[in-house]
């Protein structure tokens, strides 16, 4: 027929012969062949390849998504790992560069393949290329199931970061991903001669289409308000300091964060003898070079360790070596030397330095274990020490043992609930902040504590896209690695009105449906 004549009339035999021996190592005319009209693009063999190819498109896409979405915790996972394998690998950045590798290769074979039905050519994909898509199917879906396993709050992460920031972009991509595919689309449609079939391609089609012309009726994001709505950024707090500027919980690292932040987290171990220091983990391993001072107690409690024992370790070489967040090179001689030479400080020191520049204090205390002579007294204990060194307003007061004898003691402590409860419950229990994981942001409840003088903490944002969404979430304060990066941003990475978002909602859809209507 005319119609037949002219779609078959050209044939880009450059192109063609590139696509095919890419795809299925076709390099040569006679190895390939053209779709007659109304004949199925391929074999079954060579169809289910190519339905295997678009399912781990999708696979491989979610993963690298779900992952690259997941780099503010990269180094929780990396010193996951570390805890559990014994040796630093910085295993968050090489699994990115695997999942991005194996997409772009999914993706690079998708496209070859939509290019070849295009051309209307018959698909055949070479060996290597099926065994190259199952590797980057079994390392998607292993890799999604090993982490939701062990990293599930990350689910949460993806959540925010889809419904909540993304999903508004991700809306023009995917709907103008679909004017493209029209092409391809419309050509295959046109050639089959089976309406039958030409029912079934064009219905599937136009049901993703308007399903996804919908999906901006059910999505939210605490970004999208009306002009003039915003409120204060988020203070911003030093987790355990500024550690991707100097060692964790080191004087440096706070010295680090005064002057970019407005308070100072860290985290409370009680010596042998009763000191209070700061150390996050149970043990000396990860940050003091104690395998090399005490060899025979790598392993034991920190708190079992006597503070002149303590004063005897080095706790900044390790970060210099191990550069957990790839900033080591960045700094200074000055910096690197100063580095290197950082010990673990006392609570006394670190109160110090919070009492001198004005700053919000906010700390973890663990329990010494059991047979620790302090294991009975260490809330008192460290009650004492800050005291003793700064004054009390400043600090939220986190541990919620004995929270009503410590609030008798010192009623000036702001007393901390790291627990969501009822506003009767906080009330009631004399709470003034909340300190929350971001996985836990409701814009609805932080308004709702707001209210009545109940402020919120969100730990630990480190990403500019997160502290954009607790910035219009209204969260009063952050927990942050990055306290350098985000105390440089002045406004919300994405913000506009709800009429603002109406509009580039409606011109993508109708633009995207002028161009598919006169495609076809």
């Amino acid at each position: 027929s005319a119609k037949t004549q002219n779609l078959s009339k050209y044939e880009h035999q450059p192109f063609v012969s590139c696509l095919a021996g890419l795809y299925g190592c076709q390099w040569r005319r006679y190895q390939r062949a053209r779709a007659q009209p109304g004949e199925c693009c391929c074999s079954k063999v060579e169809c289910g390849s190519f339905g295997l190819l678009i399912l781990t498109f999708f696979l491989s896409f979610v993963f690298l998504y779900f992952w690259s979405e997941a780099q503010n915790d990269y180094n929780d996972f990396d010193w996951f790992n570390f805890g559990n394998l014994g040796f630093w690998f910085p295993w968050s950045l090489v699994l990115l560069a695997v999942a991005a590798a194996l997409f772009t290769y999914i993706a690079l074979l998708l496209v070859l393949a939509v290019c070849l039905l295009s051309e209307g050519q018959r698909l055949y994909l070479h060996w290597s290329h099926k065994t190259g898509i199952m590797v980057a199917l079994v390392f998607s879906v292993t890799a999604t199931g090993i982490l939701s396993d062990l990293w599930s709050k990350e689910w949460k992460t993806l959540q925010l970061s889809l419904q909540q920031v993304t999903a508004p972009f991700l809306h023009v991509a995917a709907v103008s991903l679909m004017a493209v595919l029209s092409w391809p689309t419309a050509l295959h449609f046109f050639r089959m001669n089976k309406k039958v079939r030409q029912v079934v391609v064009l219905a599937l089609y136009l049901s993703m289409l308007f399903s996804l012309y919908l999906v901006p009726l059910g999505m939210y994001s605490p970004c999208i308000k009306e002009a003039g709505t915003l409120g204060p950024a988020p203070a911003l707090i030093g987790h355990r300091g500024a550690p991707m500027l100097a060692p964790e919980n080191t004087l440096m690292s706070f010295e680090k964060a005064v002057e970019s932040g407005e308070g100072l987290e860290t985290d409370v171990t009680i010596s042998y003898d009763g000191v209070p220091f700061l150390m996050h983990d149970s043990t000396l391993m990860r940050t003091t070079n104690v395998a090399e001072v005490f060899p025979n107690r790598t392993h034991l409690d920190a708190a079992m360790f006597t503070w002149a024992e303590i004063q005897q370790l080095n706790a900044g070489s390790w970060f210099l070596l191990r550069d957990p967040f790839g900033t080591a090179s960045s700094l200074s001689e000055t910096d690197r030397s100063q580095a290197q030479n950082q010990s673990v400080p006392s609570l006394a020191q670190f109160l110090e330095v919070a009492a001198a520049s004005g700053k919000l204090v906010l700390f973890d205390l663990r329990r010494p274990p059991y047979g620790h002579p302090y294991r009975r007294s260490y809330i008192n204990t460290t009650l004492q020490v800050v005291q003793a060194h700064i004054n009390s307003s400043q600090v939220l007061w986190l541990p919620s043992e004995d929270r009503a004898l410590v609030s008798g003691l010192d009623p000036a402590l702001q007393q901390t609930s790291g627990l969501k409860a009822s506003i009767q419950e906080l009330t009631d229990d004399g709470i003034s902040w909340l300190n929350l994981h971001y996985s836990t942001m409701s814009q609805q409840q932080i308004c709702k504590y707001q209210s009545v003088n109940i402020s919120t903490n969100l730990y630990v944002i480190s990403q500019p896209w997160l502290y954009t969404l607790a910035w219009c979430a209204g969260a009063q304060s952050v927990t942050t690695n990055s306290v350098h990066i985000l105390s440089s941003i002045n406004k919300p990475l994405f913000l506009m009105t709800p009429e603002e978002y109406s509009l580039m909602w409606i011109l993508t859809d109708l633009v995207s449906a002028f161009l598919i209507f006169a495609i076809f």
